[in-house]
């Protein structure tokens, strides 16, 4: 009785360890296949270094909560402001009292429902007009923490885990705000619903306009929605609802183009005589990055000047300053981006208009190429002729 007892006791030990360790084996394997396990890991280490940035305890999140944290970015790292941008004065302003302020000084908006911070705001326009310059500068005037939503972060393999990364990018805004969720070209995201999109495309925006209404109870929670596009007509209505305020981000004029050219070029080595508005009147129909782009090429000339005279052994200690003449240089020989794209455009139309075939005299470089291919056909029909016959 004994030693029946004690083997039944032997092979429960057993069934009991084989058991653990099957189960061990188990969550290490599921671990190991887990798709998001690399993101979480490095989200979590990425929210104890927010956490001690910002001076904030480490908040508790979950699984999908640390995935989007890997997008916060420190407005204390952020190095564009408002002075950093020229022109846009009138919108730099609106933005300033309608978003950055209820942001800045809650206990100013806290009474009533008219002075509530605003839930969302768009930037529309152009290409390289600001829009993402001045998002970047309304977290950094606003003290509030980016979130950088970017439609890969919040896409899945698995069933139903793209809706939780989107209701994880609202829950995690909630309990590190102030915050301003960011979305650049929102259009690819929250374009019109159409009954060709896929059903997973579907449920996000869903989910996503869903928690925009009801994320949280508190009205006066210090979260924003902040989006940029240079296709507002692409939105969905339901969308554009939501945005409470919208700013068009135009083409800059002539004495915005003259302060664009001022900011570009502060605390650069330039000459002190440059006038900012003449060249301004020769940049008529550019845009901000495109004067970023000319100052640019023009920073390069007094480099080659230096490398020059260097091969005909004048050697120099340092780059000359820059000079108005290497900015009315620079762009006497560019062309903004928008004509070469029109330009472009208006070549690939007429290419596509021309006949496929023409006469042979039309197309000589052709030709040749069939005649030599046809000589190579020729040359290895008679090696295998000669093969046969051998």
């Amino acid at each position: 009785m004994g030693s029946s007892d004690t083997r039944f006791l032997q092979e429960l030990v057993l069934y009991a360890a084989s058991a653990a360790l099957s189960c061990l084996v188990l969550f290490v394997g599921l671990r190991q296949l887990d798709p998001n396990r690399e993101a979480s890991k490095k989200a979590l280490e990425h929210k104890k270094e927010i956490a001690k940035r910002l001076g904030r305890p480490l908040i508790n999140t979950n699984s999908y909560e640390d995935v989007i944290a890997c997008d916060v970015i420190n407005p204390d790292h952020i190095d564009v402001e408002f002075d950093s941008i020229g022109g846009l004065e009138s919108i730099k302003q609106a933005l300033y009292e309608l978003v950055i302020l209820p942001l800045r000084r809650p206990e100013l908006f806290c009474h009533g429902k008219l002075l509530g911070p605003q839930k969302g705001v768009l930037l529309y326009g152009p290409p390289g007009t600001g829009k993402t310059m001045l998002a970047k500068a309304i977290a950094k005037e606003s003290g509030a923490v980016f979130i950088n939503v970017r439609i890969s972060n919040l896409m899945s393999k698995w069933f139903g885990d793209a809706q939780k990364l989107v209701a994880a990018v609202f829950s995690l805004a909630y309990k590190l705000q102030p915050a301003i969720i960011f979305i650049d070209e929102v259009d690819s995201f929250l374009g019109q619903r159409r009954n060709s999109d896929h059903e997973a495309m579907t449920n996000m925006k869903t989910e996503f306009m869903s928690l925009w209404d009801g994320f949280t109870t508190d009205q006066n929670a210090r979260v924003m929605v902040l989006a940029a596009t240079n296709r507002p007509s692409e939105l969905d209505e339901a969308i554009l609802r939501r945005f409470s305020q919208a700013f068009e981000i135009g083409m800059p004029d002539r004495r915005e183009r003259a302060e664009i050219l001022k900011v570009t070029l502060k605390g650069e080595r330039v000459e002190d005589n440059i006038d900012f508005d003449y060249l301004a009147s020769l940049c008529e129909g550019y845009t901000g990055s495109d004067l970023f782009d000319l100052c640019k090429k023009a920073a390069y000339l007094p480099i080659r000047e230096l490398l020059d005279d260097e091969k005909n052994g004048k050697p120099h200690h340092e780059p000359r300053p820059l000079k108005q003449a290497d900015l009315e240089k620079v762009i006497s020989t560019s062309r903004k981006t928008k004509v070469a794209a029109h330009e472009y455009t208006r070549l690939m139309s007429q290419s596509s208009s021309w006949p496929m075939q023409r006469e042979g005299g039309d197309y000589p470089v052709q030709n040749a190429i069939n005649e030599l291919s046809k000589l190579v056909v020729s040359q290895i029909l008679n090696l295998q002729a000669d093969n046969h016959d051998s």
